[in-house]
């Protein structure tokens, strides 16, 4: 993944920055070791996470991570300070499955939950879900199972709550 420069309004409360993840690559799945992920700023070093991460686990969107910035201006994930409640799931349809490789179809058996998601390429069609913490966890779970049952998609858990655990 590739950086952007943009330019940040002055406003710290209102500075939309990326934050970096660095992270072990994972064998058989994408080769990167960073990913950023677009963020409000809310102080000198946090900012609270406005997208789901495709790669990085232990991450929602709605988090608060506390940053450094390197020299070059680029900004780091340190830690989570405070966790949405947020779960991120992505799932990955099965080429050979029913659904082929549509990001769309994803999005359309997931829509009656009213999720936000968004797809990693037309060549990768990972599709990275954010469920807030008042979703029906365990019909999304249900869903979830039976899709990679009936052999639609492989899905993951990138980051879970309690309540995505017990439900």
């Amino acid at each position: 993944m590739t950086s952007t420069t943009e330019p940040e309004p002055n406003t710290v409360g209102h500075q939309r920055i990326k934050i970096w993840f660095r992270f072990v690559p994972r064998e058989g799945w994408l080769p990167h070791d960073t990913e950023g992920l677009w963020a409000t700023r809310i102080s000198d070093d946090t900012a609270r996470v406005e997208n789901v991460p495709f790669l990085q686990d232990g991450v929602a969107e709605g988090d608060v991570v506390r940053f450094t910035t390197d020299a070059d201006g680029r900004h780091w994930a340190k830690e989570r300070v405070s966790a949405s409640g947020n779960c991120t799931i992505r799932v990955l349809p099965l080429p050979n499955g029913p659904l082929g490789r549509s990001a769309q179809a994803v999005h359309q058996r997931m829509a009656p939950f009213g999720l936000g998601g968004e797809a990693f390429s037309d060549e990768f069609p990972l599709v990275g879900f954010n469920v807030p913490a008042d979703s029906d966890l365990s019909q999304i779970k249900q869903l979830l199972v039976r899709g990679q049952d009936e052999g639609w998609w492989h899905f993951e858990v990138g980051c879970a709550t309690g309540a995505w655990r017990g439900a």
